[in-house]
């Protein structure tokens, strides 16, 4: 079925080009990863891809969600997809796509006596976008995705007609153009037969745009690129095809030596500060992208010493969200010699965690971990990747909040395309989940554990202490902005004005139905005395009752409690 076409660039255009760009990227992710070999023969552009726009979808439709009546502005929406872009890069390609975003949302949001909704302001966008992003590489190079950018810019300023979508459309057209010639540019792509992969990605999101203001489908790349067929259709190295000469090429396109960590975090910090970072990072190592501004940046930088590339994000300002990947020792990219395939482990658990404190307890037991900032949940591309990180035949997934038990869902599903066996435990609260991960044995039958896993689980009460960020009415009567609120399974219970005493109401109610274990989550901002204050309660007033205290870092809540 055609799409309905936009005729101008408002607040529905946005939400139905990032939705196209979605399905899109969904459609070529795993042709786009085929021909993945620079800068790293790593195979992820198309899922990083994915990922980050599934990120700025996220944004946007949540920017929507927030009108009862109506609908966002155009500048409403764009910020929306800029931000959510950032906060989701993935990789070089992705940070680099949000920066792409950023700079058509500067002109899209601008104030000003005249609006860019016409052809004219889609020109002003696509040039900006294109000019920023290769600001914000440190070392530009041609036959990149940075090409094919420059080049949809230059062509949508030649445009015959002021429309949005004949301006898309020859920016599409310029685009495609430049995408194969890039073979031409970069040794590495000609050995492999590919073009760029960051820019066929590109070249699928300003398909998305056509399609947005013109209801048809976009042309198809021209450049055929035999190899990647071949890899996709399942060949194999040794059967005579041109997969064999794409896995060649790989081995030999990249440097002995490469650094050995790809190093991603967010960052809020000032400019001056971000200027200084950018100098010490480039010292460090290669692939430098910072992309964003307004005191929130993304960070990307393959190098040698992660800790070192931390430490500096340190000394600029506040880094989270943290990412450092391992390329691999014997990898490709790190050796020149192919490596032969790890072997997959029988079972791990996948599980999603409030605080960076959390998520070294959780890594210690043995889970592979998904951070979820305060007001950033992950999508379930997130977590399909983290499943696929894994690496096992097995998954047990613990979503660790109630309002992620969808996104988990669908994260499940996909993965068991993907034949994974997982089992997704509903774990509400990160307390359940410590529960059910205390008692995983991985020896176990699979289906045993998994029993176990979510009696623990089911038979841990769990609760929180929050502020109130606004007046609301509540199971426990009216709070107000600024009141301390005591939530029992997912209810507020108590409404008061000082944390501990609120904490330790919350905790006689919970242990008033009996309990044999306390567990206390301690946020950043939890007074440095309530710890003590409810151990010593525990203690004193309920025998024959343990209690445990972790440190969960920037978590959202001051503290999680779990009875068992």
């Amino acid at each position: 079925m055609a799409q309905v076409p936009q005729t101008f660039f408002d607040a529905l255009a946005v939400r139905t080009w990032c939705g196209l760009a979605l399905e899109s990227l969904g459609r070529a992710r795993e042709e786009i990863d085929a021909i993945n070999v620079y800068p790293v023969a790593d195979g992820d552009t198309g899922t990083n891809l994915y990922l980050t726009v599934e990120s700025a979808v996220a944004a946007v439709e949540a920017v929507f969600a927030a009108y009862d009546v109506g609908k966002p502005t155009l500048a409403d929406a764009a910020r929306a997809m800029a931000h959510g872009a950032l906060i989701g890069a993935r990789g070089n390609s992705g940070t680099i796509l949000a920066q792409l975003l950023r700079g058509m949302a500067q002109v899209l949001a601008a104030e000003g006596e005249t609006a860019h909704t016409d052809g004219s302001g889609l020109r002003l966008a696509l040039r900006q976008a294109a000019d920023s992003a290769r600001q914000a590489v440190a070392h530009p190079v041609e036959g990149t995705v940075l090409t094919v950018a420059s080049a949809a810019a230059d062509a949508a300023g030649g445009a015959a007609h002021d429309d949005c979508g004949a301006v898309a459309r020859a920016a599409y057209e310029g685009a495609r153009v430049a995408l194969a010639e890039t073979p031409g540019q970069l040794a590495v792509l000609e050995r492999a037969g590919v073009v760029d992969a960051g820019g066929q990605g590109l070249l699928a999101v300003l398909g998305a745009l056509v399609e947005t203001f013109t209801g048809e489908a976009a042309a198809p790349l021209v450049h055929q690129v035999p190899a990647v067929h071949a890899r996709v259709a399942g060949g194999s190295p040794g059967d005579g095809t041109a997969l064999t000469s794409l896995a060649d090429a790989e081995d030999c396109a990249v440097v002995v030596g490469a650094p050995a960590f790809e190093v991603i975090y967010l960052l809020e910090a000032e400019d001056a500060a971000v200027a200084r970072l950018r100098g010490r990072l480039d010292a460090l190592g290669d692939s430098l992208v910072i992309v964003g501004g307004d005191g929130l940046w993304n960070v990307h930088v393959h190098a040698d010493d992660a800790g070192a590339a931390v430490e500096a994000g340190v000394e600029a300002g506040r880094p989270y969200r943290i990412r450092i990947t391992h390329f691999g020792a014997g990898d490709v990219h790190t050796t020149g010699a192919e490596r032969p395939p790890r072997e997959r482990a029988q079972r791990a658990v996948v599980a999603v965690v409030p605080g960076e404190g959390l998520a070294g307890l959780y890594s210690e037991a043995g889970a592979t971990t998904v951070l979820a900032r305060p007001g950033e949940p992950p999508a379930s591309g997130e977590l399909v990747q983290a499943v696929r990180r894994a690496h096992a035949r097995e998954v047990v997934l613990l979503p660790n909040d109630a309002e992620l038990r969808h996104t988990a869902a669908a994260a499940a599903e996909q993965a068991r395309t993907e034949g994974i066996r997982v089992a997704l435990i509903p774990t509400r609260s990160a307390v359940q989940g410590i529960a059910a991960l205390a008692v995983h044995e991985p020896d176990r039958r699979f289906d045993e554990d998994v029993v176990s896993m979510t009696s623990a689980a089911g038979a841990t009460r769990y609760a929180e202490v929050a502020v109130a960020e606004r007046q609301s009415w509540t199971m426990a009567g009216i709070c107000q902005a600024g009141d301390v609120l005591g939530l029992i399974d997912g209810d507020v219970a108590v409404i008061g004005t000082d944390v501990t005493a609120t904490a330790g109401t919350v905790l006689d109610r919970m242990l008033s139905a009996g309990g044999e274990l306390v567990t206390l989550v301690l946020g950043d901002e939890a007074p440095e005395t309530i710890a003590e204050h409810l151990e010593a309660r525990v203690r004193e007033s309920y025998l024959a009752v343990d209690t445990v205290v972790y440190r969960g870092g920037r978590q959202g809540a001051l503290l999680l409690i779990g009875v068992e």
